[in-house]
């Protein structure tokens, strides 16, 4: 297989850098392996900037000195809101989002709107509707937020409220009204 791949606009997540912190480069590298288009919170642009990223737009940006053919982006409200917002707008099917802390309710008003991961420097965070099913390993670990009357099979709530994969397969989620968001460790 060839190393230069073409794709196609917008068949990839797109990639927010909202609070880039102590995230690792090489799972940074990993989402940005298949060239997305790259938003970037401006308070985070000069520290892309110097990992040579060339950023597509710069949100909620004071004064800059853009990159060739960046569009800057402004919104009333906070920049995830204005970047989630502005995907949504142009249609873009899902975004992965880099923060340092994951918040339920600045994410969940985006479910019904576009495909969203969130990741921060531990955990990874997605979207589930109910009669989601997966196959994960034993031992695997999973935190769930939002409804708290699910029903889930093959999964171990222990002390700490975390849920724990029993055996190698499949799991599944079942529970009514919006969705929820689950995470694991990365």
């Amino acid at each position: 297989m060839s190393s230069h791949h073409i794709v196609k606009e917008k068949q990839e997540p797109a990639l927010y850098i909202d609070e880039l912190g102590d995230f690792n480069e090489e799972n940074l590298g990993q989402l940005l392996e298949w060239s997305p288009t790259l938003l970037v919170n401006y308070s985070n642009y000069d520290k892309i900037i110097s990992l040579g990223l060339k950023v597509d737009v710069v949100v909620n940006a004071a004064e800059i000195d853009p990159q060739e053919n960046t569009k800057i982006i402004q919104g009333p409200v906070d920049a995830l809101m204005v970047a989630v917002n502005y995907l949504v707008e142009e249609k873009y099917p899902a975004v992965n989002v880099i923060t340092d802390k994951f918040d339920l309710e600045r994410f969940a008003g985006f479910n019904n709107s576009i495909n969203l991961v969130v990741f921060t420097a531990t955990e990874k965070f997605y979207a589930v509707k109910s009669g989601f099913s997966v196959w994960k390993p034993a031992g695997t670990l999973f935190n769930i937020h939002g409804n708290s009357y699910i029903e889930v099979s093959n999964l171990l709530q222990n002390e700490t409220g975390l849920f724990t994969v029993v055996k190698d397969g499949f799991i599944d989620f079942s529970f009514s009204g919006e969705p929820i968001f689950i995470s694991e460790q990365i």
